[in-house]
Parts: C-alpha cells; structure tokens; sequence
C-alpha cells in the first residue's frame, strides 16, 4: 500500500508572536534549524518507505509560502489543496483522503500538522512502519507520545489492549482532554498515558467509512468541495459553498472518540513538540552555563534561564531571570517565563485595536518576493523591495500616489506607461500617478530596489490590476 503524507499547514498560530502573526505563522519560520517547520516535515518523510508526494492543506492566503518553501528544498506535492474557510481538521483530512482514493483504493493516510518539532527521526519512521502495519488491518491509529513530564498543555491518549505482541501498539481506551496539574501527575504514576500528538495513520476508505457512519455531512460536503474544485499549477481550490458548509470539528472530535476501531501506537525518544509558547521552545534549545538560550545579536551580565532572541538589532540583559525576551523588526515581547502562555492576550488587543502586527511584519510576503518599510512620513513612504528571479509584479496604476525605483541589485525589465526599458544597479525610473505600470526580474539573482512613494494616500488597497501571474486581477 502506497502511504499519502497529508501536512497541515492552514493554521495561524499566535502563540510564537512575535515572530509568528496571523499572516505568516509558525510553520513558515525557522525557529529550530536551518529549515522552516514545514520544511522539515516534509524532509522528514525522506524516511517513510512507499511515500508519495505530500498533500498538503493549506488556505488561499498562504498558498505561495507554501509552495515556495517546497520548492526551495525540492519537494513536488501531489496537490496543494486550498480550504476556502477554516474547518478544522476533520473535514482537511476528509478531503485528502478522498483525493488519495482517486489514486488507490488502499491508500494509507500519514496525516502530519505542519508546526511540530520531531528531533529523533529514526525514531519516527519506525514508529511510521509499525502504525502503518496496524492501519493495513483497518485500525485509525494515532501516535501517542510516551510523557516526559505532568504537562497539562497536551491532551492524553489511555492504551488499552496490546493489539501487537512485542509491540507498543495498543488499542485506545480513551482520550483525555487537557488535564490539571495533578491529574497529569496521576497519569505519568500510573503509566499507560501518553500525549496526543495529532499525527495519524489510517486507510483512506476506512476514515471515510467512519465518517459516514459518525458524521456524514462532514463527508458529503468533503465531496461536493473537491469534486467542484478546479485545478490550477500546484493549487486544488476546494468549492467555497460546500467546504464552509461542513461542520467545524476536528478528527479527534468527529471520529476518533467515537469509533471502535482506534489504536495508539506509542513512542518514546522522539524529541517531539508542538512548540505551543516560547517556554516550549526554550525547553528544546541548547542551554548555556547559566540556563540561557541566547540567539542573534544579545549581551547579557548577570542573566539566568531565560530565553533571549534578537532577530534583527543588539538585544542587552542584565539582572534579570526567568524571562523571556523576542525582538523582531517592529515589535519587542518582554515576559516572565510562566506567563509565556498568555502572549495570545496581547494579540487579541492587538486585533481589537485593528493594529497590523497581529497579522504581518514590516517585511511581507507576496508570491513574487516580498517587500519591507524603510521609512514613512506625511505623504511619503520607503520600501524595499525583492523580487525573485523570473517573477514579476501585477500590471497595474495607482489613483493616490506616484513612484520612483532606484534598482539596487541585479536587472530589472519595467513597464512605464507605452516603454518598456531595463534598468541595472544604480539606475532608476520614475512612475507617474495614475500610468499603469509592471515590474519584472529577468535574470537569475533576486532583484532588489528601493522605492520612494509619495502622495496623499499610500496605503496597499491602492492598486488597481489589469493583469496579474497569480490571479490577483482588480474586478472590472
């Protein structure tokens, strides 16, 4: 049986902000090495014996991260499936699994979340090889991770019956939501608990089957979304109507509380974190004398297990404990370590107050590169701006303000107005208000310019596209 990775990567984790906001969470950040956590996913999969491609779920506005992220280490999905709206996992993995069934009717489903650290790797491609024998008989199997501590963050999974002798897989008795303190304590003395890791491990048809038999409007409105859903490059774009039309519910919730057919198979030695706060996170990293996780640009004197990361300027420390300090390009979090959990009350203001750091940092992401503020002030604005070789900028025109870009490194090809001219370092051209215009990098280094904006508004929802690479035409 051929086994289809599904990776999860819809998600808009908070919980890292300031590094990871609503517009380019966590997945897409390299917090732990030199990949980004979705990268080392599906790297990971190197390991799995009969892997096919990936298929990955994602959202409409992530789409380009994802794919250029793949793209940069190599790896061709089989799809990139688009969620119109966000549905939870149960109603993702419905649509994966009938997207594998097109391929096999004995696919087998390795459903993976984007945003998880795995150290040991060995250790999960055995694990892989074991849940993948025990769904080959039918079972929905989750991977259960043996605790290393009283956490009440995760959820617990009980094992029941060894379904496989000599084996760590048993059957599920039951699940466990998020337990207190000492609850988790009663678990880890009794043994036989183990954390919920949201991976999984199971047929294609016999999820759907399950569905069908649990929640089977979750399973129609699956099918009526993919089988309306047109195609385009790497992109499957789910239809809007049916995929919001499903319930909201996730696979635990959906199927695997409710059906006898539940297996866990338990590892240990995995070096696994969902890396739900920046305290998690710590807990992974290398540690200096002190109990310091130092990274970047940071001085401390008199510092102690505390967590200090400085992204983009010279972060100092003194006399201070027990903190945790993140510094990005225009937001800086100072908290004690205990309260690193309640980041997601300062995003939440953050949101009440309609303030853009919530969701996107100074430097943002668009599927042709990206570009950053400089500088800003009444009726003028800076940016930098870089766009990836053989990428190009939408034809478009401006209503409110006029534009001069200074090309810094490597060619550009510019449409001014009826011209078309190329511009190389140091060379620069100036964009009237109101002449359409488009930029391109023809050749085989990032193109990177400066731009000087100046008018009476500057704001983004200022643009007007007749033509665009990636469907981003303004309507008529």
């Amino acid at each position: 049986m051929q086994i289809h990775p599904v990776i999860l990567c819809g998600g808009s984790g908070t919980r890292l902000w300031p590094m990871s906001r609503g517009g380019y969470p966590k997945q897409y950040l390299k917090l732990t090495g030199d990949h980004t956590l979705v990268q080392q996913t599906a790297l990971r999969l190197r390991g799995i014996a009969d892997a096919r491609p990936p298929i990955v779920v994602t959202n409409n506005d992530q789409r380009f991260m994802v794919a250029e992220q793949l793209r940069q280490i190599d790896v061709t999905s089989s799809a990139i499936v688009l969620e119109p709206a966000s549905r939870n996992t149960a109603p993702a993995i419905a649509v994966a699994a009938l997207f594998a069934l097109r391929e096999s009717p004995d696919s087998l489903l390795l459903v993976l979340p984007s945003d998880h650290v795995i150290a040991g790797e060995a250790a999960f491609c055995e694990a892989a090889r074991a849940a993948a024998q025990t769904a080959r008989d039918g079972y929905l199997v989750t991977f259960g991770i043996a605790p290393t501590e009283p956490h009440t963050g995760y959820g617990y999974i009980h094992a029941g019956a060894a379904l496989v002798d000599g084996a760590r897989t048993f059957a599920v008795d039951s699940f466990v939501e998020k337990p207190d303190a000492d609850t988790a304590r009663r678990f880890i003395e009794k043994g036989g608990y183990y954390w919920n890791s949201g991976m999984f491990m199971l047929k294609a048809s016999t999820y759907i089957e399950e569905l069908r038999r649990y929640e089977p409007e979750i399973l129609l409105q699956a099918e009526l979304a993919l089988s309306g859903a047109p195609r385009d490059d790497d992109f499957l774009r789910l239809e809007p109507q049916a995929f919001a039309a499903s319930p909201n519910t996730s696979i635990d919730h959906a199927v695997m509380e409710k059906t006898t057919r539940a297996a866990v198979v338990a590892v240990a030695d995995l070096g696994w974190s969902d890396i739900g706060s920046w305290t998690a996170l710590a807990d992974i990293a290398e540690r200096d004398a002190q109990g310091n996780v130092l990274i970047g640009d940071v001085l401390t004197d008199a510092v102690s297990n505390s967590y200090i990361r400085a992204e983009h300027r010279l972060v100092a420390a003194i006399g201070v404990d027990n903190v945790v300090i993140v510094e990005t390009a225009d937001a800086v979090l100072v908290a004690h370590r205990d309260r690193a959990q309640d980041v997601k009350k300062i995003v939440e203001r953050l949101n009440a107050m309609g303030r853009h750091e919530s969701v996107t940092h100074r430097r943002v992401v668009r599927p042709w590169g990206s570009y950053e503020g400089i500088d800003s002030g009444e009726r003028f604005q800076v940016k930098r701006i870089v766009v990836n070789p053989g990428a190009q900028l939408s034809l478009q025109m401006h209503h409110h303000r006029a534009e001069h870009w200074i090309v810094v490194k490597g060619t550009a090809l510019v449409t001014n107005g009826d011209k078309e001219i190329i511009l190389t370092e140091n060379q620069s051209t100036y964009i009237p208000l109101g002449v359409t215009h488009r930029l391109l990098n023809p050749g085989k280094i990032p193109l990177e310019l400066i731009e000087v904006q100046s008018g009476a508004y500057l704001g983004e929802d200022d643009i007007v596209r007749f033509e665009d690479t990636y469907g981003r035409v303004t309507p008529a």
